[in-house]
């Protein structure tokens, strides 16, 4: 798999946190780092196929829709497609491991979703500045199609967020986080409050199978669980889990029948967007353990008996990281532009460096 690139970024090692046993900069783990995404007016999320012959990332492109859309990529020839319909929100897009099959969430069928785009892009005419913040639309539903965009299929069919959702490695389960118990369920005085105030408070992490059949809850909690991703032996899955005031999450994994489930970091701040490593190793995930808007990724044992090892050491964004499936690059997304828009960066990664940094063999 190449990649062109046309510079190389050293970054030195900055502070030393009592939580980390291991300090190291970006060169250490990165080379060869460059910006992926170049038209796009912000894009993230890019995940790859298990042959490494297709991304999937979700971008800001078009005039007339002020909201992500699913784009996906050859990486041979560079040509790159949507996949997405163009009408309402999208996210969290996924390939499938064998098949020319993709998964992403979507609103497109929401009866209002042509109106919420030309509220927004009215909104942003008038230079109202808006706080960032998630939004968990009721109307999102997870749909798969093929790779024209052609053959869209709902998999979900219910009102509630359905969304962050990832086949397994065979391609038979997908993992997700919804809260639709909020629209189907009779509701305790207390999760109707927390739902009232929070929305995002009664999201759990559920398994289904790949048609969308055999729904199970994996979480029974009152706080959010959300953006689950399967090891690479498809026996566990990763996720993160929010505080109850939700300004700090850890990562924990758990079987993918819900069982043992495992608290990897104890860093006490917003550590979230975990992902394995191809090896089976360790875990990539992003935190703000060194200030509230500066996230920086860090990787840890899948077991949690390490400390935290930081990665990176760049003021700002850098989160949603993701290996190639043969574990020897890194494609992260991070707001290290001119404009401080959210585009993607990739490079080369050190597994061995990392193994090292972590005391593992």
């Amino acid at each position: 798999m190449k990649f062109s690139f046309n510079g190389f970024t050293s970054i030195s090692c900055g502070m030393l946190v009592m939580a980390a046993s291991f300090c190291a900069g970006a060169s250490d783990f990165i080379s060869d780092e460059h910006q992926l995404s170049v038209k796009e007016k912000r894009a993230g999320e890019a995940y790859y196929r298990q042959d490494m012959k297709w991304m999937i990332y979700q971008a800001e492109v078009a005039d007339d829709n002020p909201f992500y859309q699913i784009f996906l990529k050859n990486i041979a020839t560079g040509a790159v497609q949507q996949v997405s319909p163009g009408t309402g929100k999208t996210t969290c897009a996924w390939v499938h491991p064998s098949q020319e099959k993709v998964l992403f969430s979507s609103t497109h069928e929401d009866s209002e979703a042509k109106a919420k785009m030309l509220t927004e892009i009215e909104r942003r005419k008038s230079g109202e500045r808006q706080s960032y913040a998630w939004d968990y639309d009721e109307f999102y539903d997870i749909y798969e199609t093929d790779f024209s965009g052609g053959k869209i299929r709902n998999l979900t069919k219910i009102l509630g967020y359905d969304a962050e959702a990832s086949w397994s490695p065979d391609g038979k389960l997908i993992a997700f986080a919804s809260n639709r118990r909020a629209y189907t369920d009779d509701l305790s005085d207390e999760e109707t409050q927390l739902f009232k105030a929070n929305p995002s408070a009664l999201i759990d992490i559920y398994i289904m199978d790949a048609n969308g059949s055999n729904v199970k809850r994996l979480t029974q909690t009152k706080t959010y669980d959300g953006g689950p991703f399967f090891s690479p032996d498809g026996k566990r899955i990763v996720w993160r889990r929010f505080s109850e005031g939700g300004r700090e999450a850890e990562i924990f994994t758990m079987n993918i029948d819900g069982s043992d489930q495992k608290q990897i970091t104890r860093l006490n701040a917003m550590s979230w967007a975990p992902f394995y490593h191809p090896s089976g190793k360790y875990i990539i995930f992003a935190t703000n353990l060194h200030g509230h808007r500066n996230f920086e990724l860090y990787i840890v044992d899948v077991e949690g008996q390490k400390e935290p090892v930081r990665v990176t050491d760049k003021e700002g964004f850098d989160g949603l990281p993701v290996f190639t499936p043969d574990g020897n690059y890194l494609t992260w997304t991070s707001d290290r532009t001119p404009e401080k828009k959210g585009l993607l960066f990739h490079g080369k990664w050190n597994h061995q460096k990392a193994l090292e940094s972590l005391l593992l063999k």
